[in-house]
């Protein structure tokens, strides 16, 4: 709240206005009955005098309320909507910054659940509760001070029960925040099984698991409503508490004085202020006891937000910014001794004394069965992770000295699982570049050859390609991913089995693209089908973490060794000279 102090004391002022002027009506009540309506009938002319000025002053001070009402409405609402953005914004900027390990421990439906459950509860609480509560806490001190003022005696007898009844209310307003605080993991875990179920939904009716999937989710919901009964329930008992005690005190009081106007001690006017003073102070004891419910709940969301919040991620930026203008040149990779594990699988090495030397310009594929270490290598280039000993180094640099955005800036990833975002394919291929053309994204887009297909859909590129892409067949999805890192233009490029979504047709013109995207450019590819790398400038083999050999298609066929029995599965007994153009079947 702190950057908008101005709208605040704007807010402050507005609350005291309307609360000065709801404080001043019952002098004006007093004051139409002790010098209007009590008076002796002689009078009449003056009392209607009095009277009508009496009217006038109230509609006077209902004017100040209604404006003062008006503009604190506003300026807090404001600042809840306002502070509600901020604090989404923060929080999934700094969700966006953590690294695997903390997606490994947080489902992403928790995280969606905390940006709009939880943020919403503290837009309530700002937006609404807090501004309540300090009106309501005015009233409560204003009217105790006029009650004061009408009648000493009155007076310190209900502020004797008052302090006698509020420390129930106050313990128990605790068992209401841990009651929030559970409420909102249950909705929250209801949030994150249906977040899940509905990325895989093809799965889900494949396997004609609608039923069970419905019924999880009912469990889960289940368990979110009865956490939620039960935080209604002592919600509900704090308010039954704190108005029965309340207005027990005061109805008590209000007894007293009855007998006090009987005995001739107070005056009827007297009297009917003091009763008003009492009904606002009751009146805002019974908001104040909502706007504690409200507070609690809001406590355990912000609980929730401070949690991400002060979440810190393991990989850091390095401290040696790198001149990233050209982005292509350069790209010369060296990798020492790494050795990799886990955090959730300590005793098992995925990487193992792995050392290389990657020359600018050179070609190199990464083979092996699954689980060797192909695509542990790519996140550690990426820094995902951090190894557990030795170095990687990019053009000389060790990568931990890079700031994370240059590190990144510098490489071009394309996955085996193409990622299409929900926008047009426009701007889709520019997320490789924010500030290309659009010529720049056309050109992109040709050389992965995807320019057609492109203008085939119905707006062209400014089509509305679906969540996830799904207007788009797999291959047309990789395709554009292809183009996406073409125009990236990376010094080091990272294809991850970038062709195992294209048919044999596709895979041809793609894999032409991309001999031109490689030129000049340090690339790295993981590859299952060993046809589309039989030309590389080296192929390196891994098997549980280590490389076990190394070297041309030609010369790995010859020592017949892991690679030139994985070439045999795929091709067949063959000579070593295997055609580049041949295509294989899946691995």
């Amino acid at each position: 709240m702190r950057p908008y102090r101005g709208r605040i004391v704007l807010a402050a002022l507005a609350l005291l206005v309307a609360a000065g002027a709801t404080l001043l009506v019952p002098l004006a009540f007093r004051q139409l009955i002790d010098q209007g309506f009590a008076a002796s009938a002689g009078q009449a002319a003056v009392d209607a005098s009095r009277v009508n000025r009496a009217f006038l002053g109230l509609f006077a001070v209902a004017c100040v309320l209604a404006i003062g009402t008006s503009a604190r409405f506003f300026l807090v609402s404001w600042l809840g909507e306002r502070i509600t953005a901020d604090l989404r914004r923060a929080v999934y900027g700094h969700v966006l910054r953590q690294d695997p390990r903390f997606y490994e421990t947080l489902k992403t439906g928790e995280v969606l659940s905390r940006l709009s459950t939880d943020t919403e509860l503290i837009q309530t609480l700002v937006g609404t509760s807090i501004s309540l509560g300090l009106r309501n806490s005015l009233l409560f001190v204003g009217a105790l001070g006029m009650m004061v003022v009408t009648s000493p005696h009155l007076a310190s007898i209900i502020v004797g029960l008052l302090a006698v009844v509020v420390l129930p209310i106050l313990l128990f307003g605790r068992r209401v925040r841990r009651l929030s605080r559970t409420s909102q993991d249950r909705v929250a875990d209801a949030s994150a099984l249906a977040g899940e179920t509905l990325n895989s939904v093809q799965t889900v009716q494949a396997y004609a698991r609608e039923p069970f999937e419905s019924g999880r989710f009912g469990v889960f919901v289940e368990n979110a409503f009865g956490a939620a009964v039960r935080r209604i329930r002592a919600r509900s008992l704090l308010t039954l508490i704190a108005i029965l005690l309340i207005f027990g005190a005061i109805v008590f009081t209000l007894w007293l004085g009855a007998h006090a106007v009987l005995a001739g001690d107070l005056t009827t006017g007297l009297l009917t202020q003091f009763i008003l003073y009492a009904a606002l102070v009751a009146g805002a004891t019974g908001a104040l006891s909502e706007v504690l419910g409200d507070v609690q709940r809001a406590a355990g969301a912000a609980e929730r937000l401070i949690e991400l919040l002060e979440a810190q991620p393991a990989i850091r930026s390095g401290p040696r910014p790198v001149a990233t203008g050209a982005s292509t040149g350069g790209g010369r990779l060296t990798i020492n001794d790494l050795v990799f594990s886990y955090p959730s699988r300590r005793s098992e090495r995925a990487l193992d004394q792995i050392t290389l030397e990657i020359a600018p310009g050179e070609t190199v594929a990464l083979v092996g069965p699954s689980g060797a270490g192909k695509t542990t290598l790519f996140q550690l280039l990426l820094r995902f992770y951090d190894p557990d000993s030795g170095v990687i180094r990019l053009d000389g640099i060790d990568i931990r000295e890079y700031p994370l955005p240059d590190l990144r800036e510098r490489i071009g990833l394309v996955p085996q699982d193409s990622v299409v975002f929900s926008a047009d394919a426009m701007e889709n291929i520019r997320y490789g570049r924010i500030d290309a053309s659009d010529d720049e994204v056309i050109a992109a887009a040709k050389s992965a050859f995807a320019h057609e297909f492109i203008e085939r859909l119905p707006q062209g590129y400014r089509t509305f390609l679906g969540e996830r892409g799904v207007r788009l067949s797999g291959g047309q999805r990789q395709r554009l991913s292809i183009a996406r890192a073409l125009l990236k233009n990376p010094p080091l490029l990272l294809l991850d089995e970038a062709t195992s979504a294209l048919d044999a047709e596709s895979e041809r013109t793609v894999q032409q693209a991309l001999q031109v995207a490689m030129r000049d450019r340090t690339t790295l590819v993981i590859a299952h089908r060993l046809a589309t790398v039989i030309g590389a400038d080296r192929i390196v083999v891994l098997d549980h973490g280590r490389i076990v050999e190394q070297g041309s298609h030609n010369a790995l066929m010859v020592r017949d060794g892991l690679y030139a029995r994985l070439a045999s599965m795929q091709f067949g007994l063959q000579a070593p000279g295997v055609p580049e153009d041949r295509p294989a079947p899946d691995a």
